[in-house]
């Protein structure tokens, strides 16, 4: 075997989906033969399928056998799989600015997904992050009463609504657009196009992330959004007892076929610590959300304890991740923000775009090959 030998074989085989071959592509980027007429051949291509790895194996192999090679041994060097996100099918990002998005779901209400946001979105505040708040549970909105921003009416610009500010970060909500206690009867139409227009015509700075309080359940809301944006990562919300976590199960799997990587499970109302003699104490359960969150290949973030100073907080507008920071809940709740962001930045370290264009060059021949 020589090297012209293997380069001729190798003109036969063709990339797939392409009329050309991969020598012509200049793809192949090193031979090795030695004494016993075993070759190596390295090819840099420049899809991560893994078809087409399967593909140019199979016929380089059989094209080298057919040209006397004894062994065969074949080293494809492809780009990583780019991370699926959830908005790969529409293409669209109607809030380019922003960073990062992190949807707050739930499968059922009650279970403390809007505290969850709001001290989550306060942690990584506070560990320096620029974050912005959207409270896009349209029926229920109770960001502004725990932001402490109930009484506040946004600034409009032109056609666009300046967020509040409230405790470092940008919050916006339908509750501060409308009258306390307003009720609004829409359907999912509008509900859609609301979703839209508190991405598309708020003015939202430069953000690292944007915490997304959502509507319980998987309708429309959530639908909307991950069509809208490309969701970085997403949290479910549940409480210990096992009619909430038959409810996170649909919201984790809401999660996987929207393609929004799961940050993990934060387990809230989990325990209660006595104000008497600051024992932590199992009402409710603790630490029940823990299989569930394996069944789906992420993890527990926190276990989130019953205080009397979270709900208060909530009542007042007085979070206590940022009031109380020495609290065992502001703690946990500082936790679970750190591991959010490693979280984020990995899929973003790990994320990137197909290159499916093959930009052909001169087939001057082979570079870096060597022959012993």
């Amino acid at each position: 075997m020589t090297e012209e030998k293997v380069l001729d074989a190798l003109r036969n085989v063709v990339y797939p989906g392409f009329t050309k071959d991969i020598v012509s592509f200049n793809f192949v980027k090193g031979i090795e033969i030695d004494d016993n007429d075993r070759v190596k051949v390295t090819v840099e291509i420049t899809s991560s399928a893994d078809e087409v790895k399967a593909q140019l194996i199979k016929e380089i192999e059989t094209e080298l056998a057919k040209a006397g090679a004894e062994d065969v041994y074949v080293d494809i060097i492809a780009p990583k799989k780019p991370v699926e996100r959830s908005n790969s099918m529409t293409g669209k990002n109607i809030a380019p600015q922003v960073k990062n998005f992190l949807m707050i779901s739930s499968g059922k209400g009650g279970v403390g997904k809007s505290t969850t946001a709001v001290n989550l979105a306060i942690a990584m505040a506070m560990q320096g992050k620029r974050v912005g708040l959207l409270d896009a549970d349209i029926y229920g909105p109770n960001i502004p009463r725990m932001m402490g921003i109930d009484n506040v009416k946004p600034e409009v610009v032109g056609n666009k609504v300046k967020p509040i500010e409230a405790y470092g970060i940008e919050v916006m909500s339908m509750g501060s657009l409308m009258e306390p206690g307003q009720s609004l009867i829409w359907r999912g139409a509008m509900i859609m196009k609301a979703i839209e227009q508190f991405l598309r015509d708020i003015l939202w700075s430069e953000l690292d992330v944007l915490v997304i309080d959502m509507p319980p359940g998987t309708g429309d809301a959530q639908l909307t959004l991950a069509q809208s944006v490309p969701v970085t990562a997403g949290v479910t919300v549940t409480t210990p007892q096992e009619v909430s976590l038959d409810d996170s199960r649909r919201s984790l799997d809401m999660f996987q076929k929207l393609h929004i990587p799961i940050a993990g499970v934060i387990e809230n109302m989990s325990g209660f610590i006595c104000p008497g003699d600051g024992k932590e104490y199992d009402i409710f359960g603790m630490g029940t959300s823990e299989p569930v969150a394996k069944e789906y290949g992420t993890e527990l973030l926190a276990r989130i304890p019953i205080e009397p100073q979270v709900r208060i907080g909530g009542d007042t507008g007085k979070p206590v991740t940022y009031t109380q920071p020495e609290s065992e809940t502001a703690k946990r709740f500082q936790q679970a923000a750190s591991k959010v962001i490693a979280f984020m930045e990995k899929v973003n370290e790990e994320g990137g775009a197909d290159n499916a264009a093959i930009q052909p060059t001169t087939p001057p021949g082979v570079s870096a090959c060597s022959t012993r």
